[in-house]
């Protein structure tokens, strides 16, 4: 089955022109033309990847963003925005809300295809099961339930490693507190969101340095670095 790429805008140009490359690509674009639709959307079809538009009518694109990132069912969608050149505020915005890159307006349609690839290529890599995720001097050994910073054993509790182990596979996404929840915790309906922060807290201070590549996403939840 060919990955379903949902494209979020509302110029009838972008999206015909959009959706004929993605079709040339071997994807299967879907469309909507607004926010409220987009959102409906990706929580039906669950789209491998969204393109999204910040300039929609009625729910904007940093609006759509900020509710699929802490909706457990879509948060681990890629979001790949559309922006203005000039817009460099909203695309700060839009990455600390969650989106995963951006491309500015005018684009080249071949140029967003080979992001579009290049992003699903790393989010796939990210969910490849590997038995020691290394990075830097940080160690995590899956099988042995055992972290290592610069050689030295640190000693977790089993939810301290499954939440740092979680947020290693899928580094340079956003994870919210809530999908932490659902993974780590088990909780189908996750309420108290200070669970997620009072471990984050304690697993920081128990890797020291190695704390750096955890990143908090204000408002949204966390994000391991990716490329450190």
């Amino acid at each position: 089955m060919k990955p379903k790429i949902l494209v979020v805008d509302d110029e009838p140009d972008a999206l015909e022109i959009l959706g004929f490359k993605l079709k040339e690509a071997g994807y299967a674009p879907i469309f909507a033309k607004d926010g409220a639709r987009a959102i409906s959307m990706a929580r039906d079809e669950r789209p491998a990847l969204i393109v999204l538009d910040l300039m929609l009518p009625e729910v904007d694109g940093l609006e759509v963003c900020k509710i699929l990132r802490r909706d457990p069912a879509t948060a681990a969608i890629p979001i790949l925005m559309l922006t203005a050149r000039a817009a460099e505020m909203d695309r700060v915005i839009g990455l600390e809300l969650g989106a995963d890159d951006y491309v500015t307006k005018p684009f080249s349609p071949r140029e967003l295809v080979l992001r579009i690839k290049k992003l699903l290529a790393r989010v796939k890599m990210a969910e490849e099961p590997i038995s020691v995720l290394q990075f830097g001097t940080l160690a995590i050994d899956v099988p042995r339930h055992r972290v290592t910073v610069a050689g030295t054993a640190i000693e977790l509790t089993a939810t301290e490693f499954k939440l740092l182990e979680i947020l290693a596979r899928r580094r340079g996404r956003v994870q919210t507190r809530e999908r932490l929840l659902q993974d780590v915790w088990g909780y189908d309906n996750p309420i108290d969101s200070r669970t997620v922060d009072t471990h984050m807290r304690r697993l920081r201070e128990k890797i020291g340095a190695a704390a750096d590549y955890l990143e908090t996403i204000r408002g949204v939840g966390y994000r391991f670095k990716a490329g450190e």
